[in-house]
């Protein structure tokens, strides 16, 4: 029988090596649909205030702290990186294991600082003190 779309997606691990117990789709799928949640959650709120997604945007006129942003000050990359997790369990494969923990090392340490540094020089103090209430998460 012919199938249009795989669930088991550990066919697609090229001859890896598999992770004991895994692949384990319905908590991949898990995690992949809840990654979702976050940054559609912060991207609706950035337009209802009418300010930019985009924090390199050089008209972002609001600071967002509600919503998601009252938990993590990124809820995108969290969102993304929960994504990237739930990809890897799905794979069940030690490769796609160093994905996510790639994809928050680029975030954590490449995407955040810029953005930040930019978020301080046009909010300053506000944005101190934001930053001071609210944990990080990535």
């Amino acid at each position: 029988m012919c199938h249009l779309f795989n669930w088991d997606i550990s066919s697609w691990r090229l001859g890896w090596p598999k992770i004991p117990g895994l692949p384990f789709a319905p908590l991949g799928i898990a995690l992949a649909v809840a990654a979702c949640i976050l940054p559609i959650w912060a991207i609706l709120l950035f337009r209802r205030e009418g300010t930019e997604v985009s924090p390199a945007s050089p008209t972002n006129q609001k600071l967002v702290i509600s919503g998601p942003y009252q938990f993590t000050r990124n809820p995108m990359y969290l969102g993304l990186v929960i994504l990237t997790l739930g990809i890897a369990v799905w794979a069940g494969t030690w490769p796609m294991m160093i994905v996510p923990f790639a994809v928050f090392a680029t975030a954590n340490w490449v995407h955040i600082p810029f953005e930040e540094a930019k978020m301080r020089r046009q909010f300053g103090a506000c944005y101190d003190d934001y930053l001071s209430r609210v944990r990080r998460w990535v």
